[in-house]
């Protein structure tokens, strides 16, 4: 599993380009004597194994796209692609689900089908979503299906999950000010569009104090504003992006909405003109949300394999987002952390010094093959 992980980790792939990672894991597979399908959403696969003659399937799914971040770490394996890193352990990911199908594929101590999902594109560019609208569910039937994350700062091998939102719901918005451009020292002759701009910046977080149940947890960030290119001229416009999450469709809902009503608002009694767009290059995420059958195996797998007192069954959800959410709209399931350890040295999720800990690699498998011999018994 190391030498998989390295391998993976030196030749990251982003979303909906993981060719030879696609490659590298299929033949993996198919050594394996998996039944290997590939191709949904481009490049994603599903290897199948059935054992026994039981009717319940099950899907277990890792991510394997990386992230397009420059990696500062120092290491033989490091990325040998530009620009691009596995950031966010998902060469991990894909190493721990081989490393169980392998040993599945060898005892077979099972009676029904499992499914290995590799899915393309999860980070931001919703892999899920495309698998599931080209026919995933439909080609190959599930009655449920689990995910697995790596979480630093959670002790190695150690173990969190519960029912109900682990991850939040995300939605990105770009916001477009267009007033009339004017000489700095004239501004009473143009519309200023900068003033929107940062009104709307400061309305904004009142939204969460006071259109949002204190009880529920919601967050806004802009992240990004782009206006002017000189010191004397007030611009004609302004671009401001980004992001909203919360823990439930309702609240995510009820965010859109405020955030609409703010702008318009706010640009109407400067007397300027505004484009509120949601999500304009990627689909919005919804609530990862696991079920609570699937949340207690989920649970009971994670302390037979770690030990009862090395699972978290109070994790504070994350304000990160995750397309598995998507298959937990389909399907009951449950998405559950596995921790990598301290974060000492940069090595944080999206970190450009980010390692995935090899050492958890047996954990994280043995939890895979463990779940598959409980659920399908």
């Amino acid at each position: 599993m190391r030498t998989w992980r390295r391998h993976l980790h030196q030749f990251p792939e982003t979303a909906y380009a993981e060719h030879d990672t696609a490659d590298y894991i299929a033949s993996r597979l198919q050594d394996f004597g998996l039944t290997v399908h590939r191709g949904l959403a481009g490049t994603g696969i599903v290897a199948t194994l059935t054992a026994g003659n039981g009717s319940t399937a099950i899907a277990l799914r890792a991510d394997m796209d990386a992230l397009d971040i420059e990696e500062q770490n120092d290491f033989c394996y490091k990325s040998r692609h530009a620009g691009k890193m596995h950031a966010c352990g998902h060469d991990g990911h894909s190493a721990m689900l081989l490393g169980a199908a392998r040993y599945l594929a060898q005892t077979r101590k099972f009676n029904g089908t499992v499914h290995f999902i590799f899915q393309p594109a999860e980070e931001g560019r919703a892999g899920a979503k495309r698998m599931l609208e080209e026919g995933l569910f439909d080609l190959f039937p599930v009655d449920s299906i689990y995910g697995m994350h790596n979480f630093p700062d959670v002790p190695a091998g150690h173990f969190a999950v519960k029912p109900g939102p682990m991850m939040a719901a995300y939605d990105c918005f770009e916001i477009h000010i267009t007033g009339q451009a004017s000489h700095a020292a004239m501004p009473h002759l143009g519309k200023d569009p900068t003033i929107a701009a940062a009104q709307i910046i400061t309305a904004l977080q009142g939204i969460i104090g006071r259109s949002i149940d204190p009880a529920d947890a919601a967050v806004i960030s802009i992240t990004q504003m782009h206006a002017g290119n000189t010191w004397n001229a007030i611009p004609e416009s302004v671009v401001l992006r980004g992001t909203c999450r919360c823990y439930s469709s309702t609240v995510q809902e009820r965010l859109k909405t405020r955030i609409k009503e703010l702008v318009a608002a706010l640009c109407q009694g400067y007397d300027i003109d505004s484009m509120l767009v949601f999500n304009p290059e990627n689909p919005g995420y919804p609530v990862t949300s696991n079920s609570e059958r699937e949340s207690r195996i989920a649970a009971q797998v994670a302390a037979a394999v770690a030990g009862a007192g090395h699972v978290d069954l109070q994790p504070t959800p994350s304000m990160g987002s995750e397309d598995f959410a998507f298959f937990l709209q389909e399907k009951p399931g449950c998405y559950i952390w596995i921790g990598n350890g301290s974060s000492e040295g940069g090595c944080l999720l999206h970190n450009p010094r980010y390692d995935f800990n090899d050492e958890i690699l047996p954990i994280g498998a043995a939890y895979w093959a463990r779940l598959v011999e409980t659920v399908l018994a």
